[in-house]
C-alpha cells in the first residue's frame, strides 16, 4: 500500500508522537495582511495508529494552548488570553485523526477533528513524507485552519484569519 505514490507505509501499529522532537510551525498575516507572523506550538502528547488497511489509521494529538510563541511575548500572552485562545479556560488543543482518503492527486489526507477553546470542526491534514525507520516513522503534514471557525474573531482586519500549519512528526513504535 501507498500513502502517496512510490511512498512505504510504516508498519501496522501504535506510535507515540517524541513531543521534543515533533513541531508545529504556523504562519498567518496581521495588520490588514501585510506582515507575516510565524511560530510554533508545543506537544503535549500524542499517538499514531497505522492500522492495515492504511485508510482506517488515527492520531490523537493535544497542543498546550499556552505554548504559541511568534518571538515577541507581548503578542504571545495576548494570544494565550481570552481575547484568543483562553488558555486559562481551555489549555489544550486537540486533534483527532479519524481516517485517512486519498486525493484526486493520490495525496494522502488525514481526515478529522480539532477542538479549539471547546468548539470542535472538521480539519484535513495533508500528509507529505512519511518515513518509516525501524521502531521510528517521520511524517510532515500541512493544514489550513480558519481561526473563525472556532470563535476566534478578536481583531477582524487586523489579525489573520487563516493559520496555515506544518507538522514535522517524530513517532517511536508503542509495544
Amino acid at each position: 500500500m501507498k500513502t502517496q505514490r512510490d511512498q512505504k507505509v510504516p508498519e501496522s501499529g501504535t506510535y507515540e508522537i517524541d513531543e521534543k522532537a515533533s513541531t508545529v510551525r504556523f504562519r498567518t498575516r496581521t495588520v490588514f495582511g501585510l506582515f507575516p507572523v510565524r511560530g510554533t506550538f508545543g506537544i503535549g502528547r500524542g499517538q499514531i495508529t497505522v492500522a492495515d488497511p492504511v485508510e482506517k489509521s488515527s492520531a490523537e494529538v493535544t497542543i498546550r494552548a499556552d505554548s504559541f510563541d511568534s518571538g515577541l511575548g507581548r503578542r504571545d500572552r495576548h494570544v494565550a488570553s481570552a481575547d484568543y485562545l483562553d488558555a486559562a479556560t481551555y489549555p489544550q488543543i486537540a486533534f483527532r485523526g479519524l481516517r485517512v482518503a486519498q486525493s484526486e492527486t493520490g495525496t494522502a489526507v488525514l481526515q478529522g477533528e480539532l477542538t479549539v477553546r471547546g468548539i470542535t470542526q472538521s480539519v484535513a491534514v495533508t500528509i507529505g513524507a512519511v518515513v518509516p525507520d525501524g521502531e521510528r516513522l517521520t511524517a510532515e503534514g500541512t493544514a489550513t485552519v480558519d481561526r473563525y471557525a472556532f470563535g476566534v474573531t478578536t481583531a477582524k482586519g487586523v489579525t489573520g484569519r487563516r493559520l496555515e500549519i506544518h507538522l514535522a512528526v517524530v513517532a517511536v513504535a508503542v509495544g
